[in-house]
This record gives structure tokens, C-alpha cells and sequence, in this order.
């Protein structure tokens, strides 16, 4: 059986692209009302550290997923405040968060957890398991026993398109992110839609966070989204700010990461294959896989006029 036609590779992919989804389709959400948020693997560790704490200490992986989300609007709500009520340089508030939280949560483990790290028997969240997929071996290969939050993320993606393109509040957040004036003109609250904006990209960081450590990894370790964070920024310029597109970029960068895991066997260096979701982040964000166009006021703090 080749590669490509191994339900395995493409079960992984899924997997990978997961992490990556939740926070750029959040991300979505924050540049589409004006915001740059580049704070995103910040969050995600808030919510990957969060999760799995509150997991052990309530005995419950749904609590802990609650909690970790919960930490995470609590941080974006910060940043959101400094960004849009201060008007402090969204690239160097959203860098100030990821170092915050890097540290934050690596003195949160020594502390809580010691020296041996989180308990092997912290909960964590279930697979699920589709017994009508079992006529079809390879949907059931790549959708079979997944993580319940795969599913979750699909689902996500499809609502927040809807909201995004096809309900007033979707209209209103979008409107503020392309001419906050002329929103503020007609009535709208600039500050308050960048606010929801902002806080919406928070829950779906952490949400991608809380997938790491109690959905795959069921547990924590210091800096454990690696970059991901960066890397679900590159899947949102790729998917041109929209929640399908960044879905679709998430899976190409998922794909690379399960084509590197899966060429292993064939001898080539572990190292250049980890290199390959790196590489396409960078092509990504220099435009050389297609030109993005931000919405137009994406980063420009806006005075409110009322």
C-alpha cells in the first residue's frame, strides 16, 4: 500500500490539523474586527495547562476543557483591553503574551505538579467511535477513534462560517475590521464587536490548547504547542481570513507534519521532515503560495467618535 493511500496518514493529518484549526479560524474572528492576534500560542498554552489542571483536580476532562477555555477568554479579554482601550502595538502585546504565558505555565508545572510533571492519571477527553463507518475501511480509517474534539472542531468550522457571512452580529464584527468609521457612524460599537472579536479568537485558542494536552498528549509539558501557534497564524493569511480557507490550510500543514511522521520509515532524517510545516508557514507568510489581503483596517486602533 503507498502512502498516500494509507487511511492512517490521513487519520493523522486530521489529527494534526486540529490544533491548528481551532486557534487560526479564532484568529479569524480577532483580525476580522480589526485586531491582529498574534497571541494565539500564548492562549494556547493558557488553555493546554489550564485543561489538564482542572481535569485532575475535578476528576473531569469536560471541567477541565471548560476551565482551560475559560482562562484563555480571561487572557484574550486582557489583551483585547490593552490592544483596543490602550491602543499598545497589537504585534508586541500579542509577542508579550506568548512570552507571558511560556513562562507562566512552566512555573505553574514546577510548582503544582514538580518535578514529575502532570499525573498519569489525569482525565482526559474521549474518542469516538462511528460503528456505521465500518462498510467503508478507509472513512473508517480516517475518521474512526478520533478525538471528540476533531469532531467538535468540523463543526465549528462550518458555524463560524455561517455566523461570519450570514448573521447581523458576523456582518457587524467584519464591518468594524474594513471601516470601523463608517461602523461607528451608523451606530455600532467599534470597541465593543473588536472586544467580542478578540475574546471569540481567545475560547478557540485555548480550545486548541486543551486538544494537546487532554485530547492527544493527556498531559502537559513546557512549551508542548511548539509553535503551532505561528503556525495556525500562517493557516489564517493562507485561508485568506476565512473559516473554510483556514481549515483548508490547517489540513495542508496537518498534512505535513503526518507526511513527515509517516517517511520516517523509509530512513530520511527526522529533522528535515519536522522542517516541512515550518517551510510552509514561512512560503505562507512571505505570499509566495498566493497574495492574502487583510481586512483593511486589520491592526489600526480606532478612537471611538461617541
Amino acid at each position: 500500500m503507498s502512502v498516500l493511500a494509507n487511511p492512517q496518514l490521513w487519520f493523522a493529518t486530521l489529527a494534526m490539523a486540529t490544533p491548528l484549526a481551532l486557534p487560526a479560524i479564532g484568529g479569524t474572528f480577532s483580525e476580522r474586527s480589526g485586531v491582529v492576534n498574534i497571541a494565539m500560542e500564548g492562549i494556547m498554552l493558557i488553555g493546554a495547562f489550564f485543561a489538564v489542571a482542572f481535569s485532575y483536580w475535578t476528576n473531569s476532562a469536560w471541567l477541565g476543557l471548560l476551565f482551560g477555555m475559560l482562562m484563555g477568554g480571561v487572557i484574550s479579554a486582557i489583551f483585547a483591553w490593552a490592544a483596543i482601550r490602550l491602543a499598545a502595538d497589537q504585534v508586541v502585546l500579542g509577542m508579550a503574551v506568548n512570552i507571558f504565558a511560556a513562562g507562566l505555565t512552566a512555573f505553574l508545572l514546577d510548582t503544582v505538579f514538580g518535578f514529575n510533571g502532570t499525573p498519569a492519571n489525569t482525565p482526559s477527553l474521549p474518542t469516538v467511535h462511528l460503528p456505521w463507518l465500518k462498510s467503508m475501511p478507509f472513512l473508517s480509517g480516517v475518521f474512526n477513534d478520533q478525538s471528540v474534539l476533531v469532531y467538535i472542531m468540523i463543526v465549528i468550522v462550518i458555524v463560524s462560517h455561517w455566523f461570519l457571512f450570514y448573521t447581523r452580529l458576523g456582518l457587524r464584527i467584519r464591518s468594524v475590521g474594513e471601516n470601523p468609521l463608517a461602523a461607528d457612524t451608523a451606530g455600532l460599537s467599534v470597541s465593543r464587536l473588536r472586544y467580542t472579536g478578540v475574546i471569540i479568537g481567545g475560547l478557540l485558542s485555548a480550545l486548541g490548547g486543551a486538544y494537546l494536552s487532554i485530547g492527544i498528549l493527556h498531559s502537559f509539558d513546557v512549551n508542548m504547542t511548539n509553535g503551532r501557534g505561528y503556525i495556525a497564524l500562517a493557516a489564517m493569511i493562507f485561508g485568506k481570513w476565512t473559516p473554510f480557507g483556514a481549515f483548508g490550510a490547517s489540513l495542508l500543514f496537518g498534512f505535513a507534519t503526518a507526511l513527515g511522521i509517516a517517511l520516517q520509515s523509509f530512513n530520511v532524517s527526522s529533522n528535515l521532515l519536522g522542517m516541512l510545516p515550518y517551510v510552509l508557514t514561512i512560503l505562507a507568510l512571505a505570499g509566495l503560495v498566493g497574495r492574502s489581503t487583510p481586512p483593511a483596517a486589520d491592526g489600526i486602533p480606532y478612537e471611538q467618535h461617541r
